[in-house]
C-alpha cells in the first residue's frame, strides 16, 4: 500500500448512477480518496444496481437515460421519467461551495452546479477521453450524441481513462483490486452482461448454442432462472465478477469498464454497442481498431457468433495500477491552488505600504 499523509482537503466526490461501470470504478476510487482527504460521496441517476460498500451523502435523481429492451435507450422512457424541476432544485441546493474540491465522474447535478456558481470542477471519467483527438471515432458521428456527451456534465479540468493511455491527462483504465487480486481461470462458461436488451431476445440468440454454458447477468429479473444451457442472474458486483473471472469468455455491451477488464485479464471479448449511445460507438471503433469482436445488431449476430466461439483468441494488455498516483495528483494540485488563494487573501487583506 501506498504511503500517503491524508490531508484536511473537503472533497466532493460525485457519481454516475445510469450504470454500472462508475459504480464498479467508485468502489476503488472512493477508498483512496478517503486516505487523502474528507470524502463525502453523491450519486445521482436511477439505473444503477450496485450497492455502494461505503456512505453515500447525497442521492439525487439526476438526469438518466433509461436502457430499452431491444439493444439501445428509450428516448420516449428518458424523456418521460426526467425530472427537469428536481434537477433544477438540486443543481441550486448543492452546496459546492463547501468543498475545497470537487471531483466529476460525468455526474450532471455537481458539474452544472459548478458550473453555475463559478466553482472549479475536476472532471475524472471514460467519457471525458471519448472526445480525445486521438481516441477512435466511428465512422458516422452522432451530432445529437456527440453534443450530450459533450454538454452533460461540463468541468473545469478534465482528466479521463481509455482502452490506451492518450496523453498525460488520460489514462489506462481503474481496474478494481478484486480484479487484479483475482486468479482468473477457464471453467467453460461464457459471461453475459446485455442489460438494454430484454430476457426474451438474449434467449433466442443464446439457446442456437445449447453445447455452451451461458451465465447472463440481467436488469429484468430479481431472482435467478434457467432456460436449458442459459443461466439468467440478477446482477450482483460480486456475483458478476466471480462468473467474469472464471468464464471463458464475456459478451458485454461497448461501455467501459467490463471489456478493460476482460482486456486485463485476458479473456475473449465480444461488444455489441448500445444503439443510440455515442460513447458506445466510440469505444466500439476503438476496441475494433485492438482487434476485438464488435456485433452491431443482436439478431443477426448468430454467424458472427458462432466465429467469435470457435476462432477469435483473447486479447491481453496488462493495464498498471496507476489509480493512487493519479488522484493523488489530481488532491495535491487542488491543495496548491487552495494554498495560493489564501496567500492572495492574506495580501489584498493586507497591503504592502
Amino acid at each position: 500500500m501506498q504511503q500517503t499523509k491524508k490531508t484536511n482537503l473537503r472533497i466532493l466526490y460525485a457519481i454516475q448512477g445510469t450504470g454500472n461501470g462508475h459504480l464498479a470504478r467508485a468502489t476503488e476510487i472512493v477508498p483512496i480518496l478517503n486516505r487523502l482527504g474528507h470524502t463525502d460521496v453523491l450519486v445521482s441517476g436511477i439505473q444503477g444496481d450496485i450497492q455502494l460498500p461505503f456512505p453515500v451523502k447525497y442521492h439525487f435523481y439526476g438526469l438518466s437515460f433509461i436502457f430499452g429492451k431491444h439493444g439501445g435507450v428509450s428516448l420516449w422512457q428518458t424523456v418521460k421519467r426526467s425530472r427537469p424541476f428536481r434537477f433544477f432544485r438540486d443543481m441550486m441546493n448543492l452546496p459546492v461551495k463547501d468543498y475545497d474540491l470537487v471531483i466529476c465522474d460525468f455526474e450532471p447535478v455537481t458539474a452544472w452546479a459548478c458550473r453555475f456558481r463559478g466553482k472549479t470542477c475536476i472532471g475524472l471519467s471514460h467519457q471525458n477521453a471519448v472526445l480525445h483527438p486521438k481516441s477512435p471515432k466511428p465512422s458516422h458521428t452522432d451530432w445529437p450524441g456527440l453534443f450530450i456527451l459533450k454538454n452533460y456534465a461540463p468541468a473545469t479540468i478534465k482528466y479521463g481513462f481509455h482502452f490506451k493511455r492518450l496523453d498525460e491527462l488520460n489514462f489506462t483504465p481503474v481496474i478494481r483490486s478484486a480484479i487484479r487480486q483475482s486468479k482468473p481461470s477457464n471453467q467453460g462458461h461464457y459471461t453475459v452482461y446485455l442489460p438494454a436488451y430484454s430476457n426474451e431476445d438474449i434467449e433466442q440468440v443464446l439457446s442456437l448454442f445449447p453445447q455452451f454454458q451461458w451465465e447472463v447477468f440481467s436488469k429484468h429479473n430479481k431472482e435467478s432462472y434457467r432456460k436449458g444451457s442459459i443461466w439468467f442472474r440478477p446482477v450482483s458486483l460480486n456475483d458478476f465478477s466471480e462468473s467474469f473471472v472464471h468464464c471463458a469468455g464475456i459478451i458485454s455491451t461497448a461501455g467501459f469498464e467490463t471489456p478493460a477488464e476482460a482486456i486485463h485479464m485476458g479473456k475473449k471479448l465480444c461488444v455489441i454497442p448500445m444503439r443510440k449511445q455515442y460513447e458506445q460507438a466510440c469505444n466500439a471503433a476503438f476496441l475494433g481498431n485492438m482487434g476485438v469482436r464488435v456485433l452491431t445488431n443482436w439478431h443477426d449476430s448468430p454467424k458472427q457468433l458462432a466465429d467469435w466461439l470457435q476462432l477469435d483468441e483473447p486479447l491481453r494488455t496488462n493495464y498498471p495500477d496507476e489509480t493512487f498516483h493519479i488522484l493523488e495528483q489530481v488532491v495535491e494540485r487542488a491543495e496548491a491552488e487552495l494554498y495560493q488563494k489564501m496567500i492572495s487573501s492574506a495580501e489584498s487583506a493586507n497591503p504592502p505600504i
